[in-house]
């Protein structure tokens, strides 16, 4: 391994430079992150996925930029023009942009006015230029280079002219102090066209007309929004700096004190280079920096969201109704028990301007009393509605259906961002070969209030709407980061081996389809997993899967205890030794004895059974632990969802009201909060706290229940803002 890169890494993530060694070397073996971060603390030092997977990426860039370096150096040597300045230039430089601005003055061209002129034989002619001679004069050395090509003087001077622009454009130590000096001092500048009114008939751009704004200081998601009005062609954007600032610098680089005849034309070079060359080009190469940034950020912002939204606490134990609003194809229900089965499905027409046909109405009282069936047949104890079209229409209709008929039935609004997807889908079309699109979507509401992670892991991640921009950004960085997110989850919470879907098991570390399908097969085939050493029989999942993946799979009534921990069987061994030692039984774990137990341990008596067991104190701290609460879930530190059984109107509210609303989409500007309106009201980032945000992320979560007041009402555009800062 290059131990000048590995220190690299680890100081830029200041961790330590053999935790780095360790890391590439377990990923090396085949170790997934999920696996490293929970069963190999002892040699890591305990970093968590979020440190190794930096590491890995930073790894990885560090080792494209090597060998981009190396094929530079080489490029260059075979042209015999390395020199050892050049070499320590490349070795030093820390960016791919630096490396490229080495390189490019050895890089063949395509056909340019410079290469035209140097065929034309005029590039010694521009290095006599470059003496800034005292004596003789352009023209009579001009005469010298007149050919079939270069018909005059004037040709042969313009033709040197275009040589020393393209040398001034190539040199690197110019184009990175003209780079610096448009990111500093530079302002990005924004104009509608012509057509901008037709083509943006909502005014979805319209503060970006006549916009303008440092690039120093413009914040990622501008950058996306004005990048995606100018692929629509609503406007143009460029950036302006001063060119008399940039022509002052070359001119004095180039220049100097020299005292020639010749300095007019190497001004007239500078200005060519700077308009045609070096303005464009690094003008080019800011934007596509700006809009990294952003697309990174905008990514982050999404993953964040993401995890949030996997770990929302599952609803167990409820038989829920899943709600799929619509107004003319009607509203479509979906009744499931504890287990997620479907007990039973239907539709209403509850909507009365949307039904149509003279005396239709009577439909109405039809709905309710097929509702209030469901509910008291099944025991419904949560309605489940999803938030898109009809959503709040449907939501008035429950509403005043559990106030007239008297019913304790609560309900919730749930986020249904790729219920659609999921429904049209090969997975849903497995489930329910039998089912509307609309039905397998109420299904789907309705399991996802039960266990949020088991339904949205049958989604593309991408289609799960808890960002910003996610169609401007690279759609592949997006996947990669987000099955990393979902991965992560997954395995965090852990999976129950005999009742997980093929989607869910995807996702657990060591499994790809083939084995998922496998294992699915096999359980159907010869009944639910008593032990995870039954795993091994499963086709294709060998040693390395088995390895990777046996502690995240649980088996809750197996006839191994700690099966259903997440005590991985390499460690079952000392889990036992440590069992003997308290005098635990299989049958106490997770019991209230196991607490009383662990609980009175003293750190004098830890370190003994390290020492006598020979366990480090990750592992010891995680058995511990496991004997305490066996089927510890995350999730269950967050939120749980807002039950409402009322409607708020927008008609309802006054400015300085409190109101209690659930954080469903967080962005970099601010949050969107569902308070029972029918848009989410915003709360900007600059009203979640007194003190500054730079971050909304650090403030809320997506599922959050959060405290807000009312600070403005547009009744025309039915938009709310809020507040976090309570009034005084």
């Amino acid at each position: 391994m290059n131990k000048e890169l590995i220190i690299e890494v680890s100081k830029s993530l200041q961790v330590k430079p053999e935790q780095v060694v360790t890391v590439l070397n377990l990923l090396e073996e085949g170790n997934t992150i999920p696996f490293i971060a929970r069963y190999r603390k002892e040699v890591t030092g305990g970093l968590d996925e979020e440190q190794i997977g930096e590491i890995h990426k930073e790894w990885s860039y560090g080792v494209s930029l090597q060998k981009r370096k190396d094929d530079v150096i080489r490029l260059i040597d075979e042209k015999g023009l390395m020199t050892e300045a050049l070499l320590n230039q490349i070795n030093v430089s820390t960016k791919l942009v630096e490396v490229e601005d080495l390189y490019r003055p050895y890089k063949e061209k395509k056909k340019t006015k410079a290469t035209e002129a140097i065929k034309n034989g005029l590039e010694p002619f521009a290095e006599w230029i470059k003496t800034f001679p005292v004596e003789g004069s352009l023209q009579e050395e001009a005469l010298k280079y007149l050919n079939e090509n270069v018909k005059n003087e004037a040709d042969a001077i313009q033709g040197a002219k275009f040589i020393i622009a393209e040398q001034i454009s190539d040199h690197a130590e110019f184009r990175k102090a003209l780079r610096e000096l448009m990111a500093k001092d530079g302002v990005i500048t924004s104009k509608a066209k012509k057509e901008a009114a037709s083509l943006d008939e909502k005014g979805l751009y319209e503060q970006y007309y006549d916009h303008l704004e440092k690039v120093s200081s413009i914040p990622p998601h501008r950058v996306l929004a004005m990048n995606r009005a100018e692929a629509e062609k609503v406007i143009t954007v460029t950036i302006d700096v001063d060119k008399d600032q940039m022509q002052a610098y070359l001119e004095t680089k180039m220049i100097g004190t020299h005292q020639s005849f010749v300095n007019d034309e190497i001004k007239d070079a500078i200005a060519d280079s700077i308009k045609r060359l070096i303005y464009p080009s690094i003008e080019r190469e800011i934007r596509s920096e700006l809009t990294s940034i952003a697309e990174d950020q905008a990514i982050e912002v999404f993953a964040v969201n993401l995890k949030n939204l996997l770990l929302q606490p599952p609803m167990k134990e409820q038989v829920v109704l899943g709600m799929d609003p619509a107004f003319r194809t009607g509203v479509k229900l979906a009744v499931v028990n504890q287990q997620g089965t479907v007990l039973e499905k239907g539709v209403i027409e509850p909507h009365e301007k949307y039904i149509g046909e003279k005396g239709a109405a009577s439909r109405i009282p039809i709905s309710q009393r097929t509702v209030v069936q469901m509910i008291k047949k099944h025991n419904v104890d949560i309605i489940a509605i999803g938030n898109g079209t009809a959503s709040r229409e449907t939501e008035a209709f429950v509403s005043n259906l559990l106030k007239e008929y008297k019913l304790p039935t609560k309900y919730v609004i749930v986020n249904e961002s790729g219920a659609s997807v999921y429904s049209a889908s090969e997975i849903a079309r497995k489930e329910f070969p039998d089912y509307s699109v609309e039905e397998r979507s109420a299904v789907s509401i309705a399991r996802r209030l039960q266990d949020p992670l088991s339904e949205l892991v049958k989604i593309d991640p991408k289609s799960i709407g808890v960002g910003q921009y996610q169609h401007d950004v690279s759609q592949k960085k997006l996947s990669d980061t987000l099955d990393i997110i979902v991965s992560n989850a997954v395995n965090s919470v852990g999976v129950n081996v005999n009742t997980a879907s093929e989607s869910l098991l995807n996702y657990v570390s060591g499994f790809d389809k083939r084995v998922s399908e496998n294992l699915v097969a096999f359980r159907d085939k010869n009944g639910a997993f008593k032990n995870r050493k039954d795993l091994m029989n499963v086709p294709r999942l060998g040693e390395k899967a088995f390895e990777q993946s046996a502690g995240f799979l649980r088996i809750t009534e197996g006839s191994e205890a700690l099966d259903m921990t997440s005590i991985h069987p390499e460690s079952y061994e000392a889990a036992k030794k440590v069992m003997n030692k308290l005098k635990l039984s299989p049958e106490m774990i997770g019991k209230p004895m196991a607490q009383l137990y662990v609980g009175i341990l003293t750190h004098r008596e830890k370190q003994a059974m390290m020492e006598e067991f020979g366990i480090d104190k990750y592992t010891l701290e995680d058995i511990l632990d496991a004997f305490v609460k066996p089927l510890r879930d995350p999730r269950d530190e967050f939120s749980t969802p807002q039950l409402r059984s009322d409607i708020l109107n927008l008609e309802d509210l006054k400015e300085g009201m409190q109101l209690e609303g659930t954080v469903r989409n967080v962005v970099a500007f601010g949050a969107f909060v569902d308070v029972g309106l029918h848009e989410d009201g915003l709360v900007h980032i600059s009203k979640m706290s007194k003190s500054f945000v730079k971050d909304p992320s650090t403030v809320v979560s997506v599922g959050d229940v959060i405290k807000v007041w009312v600070i403005g009402i547009d009744k025309v555009k039915g938009k709310v803002s809020l507040s976090m800062i309570p009034p005084r």
